[in-house]
């Protein structure tokens, strides 16, 4: 039974810790690297992305990767395009302020599933939207969320945390305190309030998006909906950023 791990490359602990939950399902794991430009909305954030294939490899293989297939464009995507669509999930917030990226997601996911045929594939929960979509994905492909990993302060592990500067990883926090501070609060109104307060705080962050939403369904949380979560996204230092908390209210 193959296991399949798909990222696009530039690996830290957060993508170890999927490849580790892989290894603990099969004893083979498969770990593609393969930087989908289908899923960026502009070229120079595609051109930005970090890349670091021998340092992937070495990382991969030490959480127990059995392969680390790094596809080329051609191979992933040979002849005309046929890009799927994510359905109405994929317009609203990631998909709202990235307009196509969750096509360009499900796309690439439908083909590294038809190449590999995996009978399992884990993705983390720090792309929470993400995991729901390909979950809803028309596939024989059973589907595995891993909780997020991260620094000891909080701040979510991502591969774009390398291109913020040192204050601008300092300033990164405030997104983990904003989901934290609001996790604690009784009532869905307070939770909105002390999670807009404390992003307000740090200057270096242009907000996108902050909600409380039903993740069940996406749709805004109220105070009866019983799995809610908090979900954040914006901008230090030309980087975008994203979070999410399951909440306690």
């Amino acid at each position: 039974m193959t296991v399949l791990v798909p990222t696009m490359g530039a690996l830290h602990k957060g993508h170890q810790a999927l490849i580790k939950r892989a290894r603990s399902l099969s004893k083979e794991v498969v770990v593609s690297i393969f930087i989908n430009p289908l899923q960026f909305e502009n070229i120079d954030d595609l051109e930005k992305y970090p890349r670091s294939p021998e340092r992937d490899i070495q990382l991969a293989t030490l959480a127990g990767a059995t392969e680390v297939w790094m596809p080329d464009y051609e191979e992933i995507y040979p002849g005309e395009i046929k890009k799927l669509s994510a359905g109405s999930l994929g317009n609203l917030f990631e998909g709202h302020a990235r307009p196509e990226h969750f096509d360009g997601v499900v796309t690439v996911v439908n083909r590294l599933f038809e190449i590999v045929k995996p009978a399992m594939a884990v993705f983390g929960e720090k792309d929470f939207q993400q995991l729901a979509i390909i979950k809803a994905m028309k596939s024989s492909v059973e589907i595995i969320g891993v909780p997020t990993v991260r620094e000891f302060d909080g701040l979510a592990l991502s591969s774009r945390n390398v291109r913020l500067t040192e204050q601008g990883r300092v300033s990164a926090n405030v997104i983990h305190r904003a989901l934290a501070a609001a996790r604690l609060a009784p009532t869905i109104a307070i939770a909105q309030e002390v999670m807009d307060t404390t992003l307000s705080t740090e200057a270096g962050f242009k907000k996108d998006y902050a909600t409380i939403i039903d993740e069940d369904t996406f749709e805004i949380a109220t105070d009866d909906v019983r799995n809610k979560r908090g979900i954040i996204a914006g901008w230090i230092d030309g980087v975008r950023l994203i979070d999410n908390m399951k909440m306690g209210v």
